[in-house]
């Protein structure tokens, strides 16, 4: 997976300010030092528990889940860059490195300095990176399907060509089309092939990540410089980042994902200092649709 979602921009509203928001999740933005904006949803009382979202989605892929978690955890739910209401202009790098520095010090500030993290497929990547790299010392991680050290099982070529296709958006003209072609790529019904239990909700998953991508020339110029940097297949260096992961982190896997084998979590545990392995047996990709009380269960029980 790999071309340009996105959604509304909040441009002047300032750091902390309170947007309007429905189901009684509250919208704010924070503003990273080189003028990077992050959207962020949050609810509920308790210890801060922040979830990254996967690869072209947004932080409604978490909502299946959210009402299971709010009564225990002030449940954070960003936009990552280029996604949903977040930063997308191409003034920024969308580097590995990047990312995990935004998004180390976003969770540093919304959710206090030693919070409970979790990440979905990009969410996962860049929570390994700042956490191996210093920029985040959550009490506790949870690590979900992604692509990590290994190349996804399937999809290789589709993510290939999308990756081929988000460079070209460098490129005066076809940084107006490729927006559209990436909606028409991307429909609703994707959802579906996404969700081992075919959600019809996933449906309206994919139509909000990519509601507002057309013609969107900035976020084309931009996933151009992100597509430059991440690979299309897996990040070896991860194999030397996973010793440097001194806390307890739980690899939650799904069992009927079709792009990330449980091979993936089982070789990251045999590295991992104080790591544990649990499989959702009934989920696919989009785990928290398939089966949000387990994946309630299991971040409960977790982080606590």
């Amino acid at each position: 997976m790999g071309v340009p979602p996105r959604s509304r921009s909040h441009a002047a509203a300032p750091a902390g300010r309170v947007l309007p928001e429905s189901r009684g999740v509250k919208l704010r933005l924070y503003h990273h030092h080189d003028g990077a904006r992050v959207a962020y949803r949050e609810g509920g009382t308790g210890p801060a528990l922040c979830l990254l979202h996967s690869e072209l989605l947004n932080h409604r892929e978490w909502e299946p889940v959210v009402e299971h978690l709010t009564h225990r955890h002030r449940v954070v739910l960003p936009d990552l860059p280029l996604h949903g209401d977040s930063e997308d202009r191409p003034r920024h790098p969308y580097t590995r490195a990047w990312y995990a520095e935004v998004l180390g010090a976003f969770c540093h500030e919304t959710c206090g300095p030693r919070p409970f993290v979790g990440g979905h497929g990009l969410g996962a990547e860049v929570l390994v990176r700042a956490v191996a790299g210093g920029l985040l010392r959550p009490r506790r991680m949870v690590v979900m399907p992604s692509v990590l050290h290994r190349p996804p099982a399937t999809g290789v070529a589709r993510r290939r060509v999308s990756r081929i296709g988000a460079r070209a958006g460098a490129v005066p003209g076809l940084d107006r089309l490729l927006p559209h072609a990436a909606r028409a790529v991307y429909r609703p019904e994707y959802g579906l092939r996404l969700s081992a239990q075919r959600n019809p909700e996933a449906r309206d998953l994919l139509r909000h990540a990519f509601q507002d991508v057309g013609g969107n020339a900035n976020l084309a110029r931009s996933w151009a410089r992100f597509a430059a940097d991440w690979p299309t297949g897996g990040e070896r260096d991860l194999l030397d980042a996973y010793p440097k992961l001194d806390l307890p982190v739980l690899l939650l896997w799904a069992g009927r994902d079709p792009f990330h084998p449980l091979r993936t979590a089982e070789e990251a545990l045999d590295l991992l200092p104080d790591g544990q392995l649990r499989v959702l047996g009934a989920a696919g990709y989009l785990i928290a649709y398939d089966d949000p009380v387990g994946l309630a269960r299991e971040l409960v029980a977790f982080c606590r």
